[in-house]
């Protein structure tokens, strides 16, 4: 039995882009003045706007996370990045080594990535926490790229449904844990509509070209470098527009896909976001930030944030207030979770 329209809690995003405005330049310019140091403090300068402008039944999210924790996990990758690329340049042998250990090093380093994001967001003063193992960590980002690799793209739906359980299933408020029940076959359905269409415009194109071509050279003679130029310009741009109008399908077919199969204890979520809106956001934000020159990056990241944000809505069974307070005892009476180590974000 489907829950009241009026039984749901939406999702509110109340942040104004001339409030991130000011925040984004100040951070760019910083940023750029610093060498990139800057980066780790403008980060959590955005989280904090974002977190605390977003609010569920009332209550607002917060961010607790450290600067100079972000800033040693970025450091840390930059070193392992300059450690490859030296290595490449001096010697493949020891570049192939270099790439093995920083193969090994990654899963766990952005398990502990996902543990530090988890444990500094908080809601109604109680955080959460992320439970996923690192066993499961080197399945999702070592194990199933390579399947990917192996399976020539094949498995890529296959690693988009096994990272989305390992993040939302994985994860905690205070002592509660949350479900994920995706459906593999869901996600599989989406990628696969997304690559009939892609394909299906392809070959339309190149079709429609080739006559194009086919025409061109008929009429004139020498006209080869005027119609591959032709077919090349014609290409990218139908290949960008259909990279455009089929990326948001995916994204709103994902999101839609998860929330709508995420619980936490006996709450459920709910998200509906619109395909066909989303392709609009999406190119009306890339108009804008061409015409002005990079100048509304800012409003088109808060346009895009809020439309996915307030597209999500908590179904509660019961009085949410109860369910918060009772997990507050619990935590209380047991002690809040550590974060151990987890002071490493490496910007996952």
């Amino acid at each position: 039995m489907m829950e009241k329209q009026d039984n749901a809690l939406p999702v509110v995003f109340s942040g104004e882009g001339r409030d991130y405005f000011g925040i984004w330049v100040v951070n760019l310019l910083l940023t750029v003045l610093t060498l990139g140091i800057y980066s780790a403090w403008a980060k959590v300068r955005r989280m904090h706007f974002f977190y605390r402008h977003t609010s569920l039944a009332g209550s607002a999210f917060d961010y607790h996370g450290e600067p100079l924790s972000i800033l040693k996990g970025r450091t840390l990758a930059f070193l392992m990045f300059m450690a490859y690329q030296i290595s490449a340049e001096a010697q493949p042998m020891v570049a192939a080594i270099v790439l093995l250990v920083l193969m090994a090093v990654m899963p766990w380093l952005l398990h502990r990535s996902l543990c530090f994001r988890m444990h500094n967001s908080s809601y109604r003063g109680l955080r959460f926490v992320f439970r996923g193992s690192v066993r499961q960590a080197y399945v999702v980002f070592l194990g199933l790229p390579l399947l990917i690799l192996l399976s020539l793209g094949l498995a890529f739906p296959l690693w988009v449904h096994a990272l989305k359980v390992y993040q939302y299933g994985s994860s905690a408020f205070g002592r509660s844990g949350f479900h994920c029940a995706l459906s593999r076959a869901e996600i599989y359905r989406i990628y696969l509509v997304a690559g009939m269409v892609a394909i299906g415009v392809t070959v339309a194109i190149t079709l429609l070209l080739g006559l194009g071509v086919a025409e061109t050279l008929s009429v004139e003679e020498g006209a080869e470098t005027r119609a591959l130029a032709m077919v090349g310009g014609v290409a990218l741009l139908a290949g960008s527009a259909m990279m455009l109008c089929v990326a948001p399908f995916v994204a709103a077919g994902v999101q839609n896909a998860v929330w709508n199969g995420l619980s936490l204890g006996p709450h459920r979520f709910r998200s509906a976001v619109s395909g066909r809106r989303l392709v609009f956001i999406t190119l009306t934000n890339l108009l804008g930030v061409i015409l002005t020159l990079g100048l509304y990056r800012p409003f088109a990241e808060l346009r895009l944030m809020k439309y996915r944000l307030q597209s999500i809505s908590m179904l509660p069974d019961g009085d949410l207030d109860d369910f918060v307070a009772l997990i507050e005892a619990d935590v209380a009476a047991i002690g809040e979770e550590s974060a151990e180590m987890f002071d490493v974000d490496v910007g996952l």
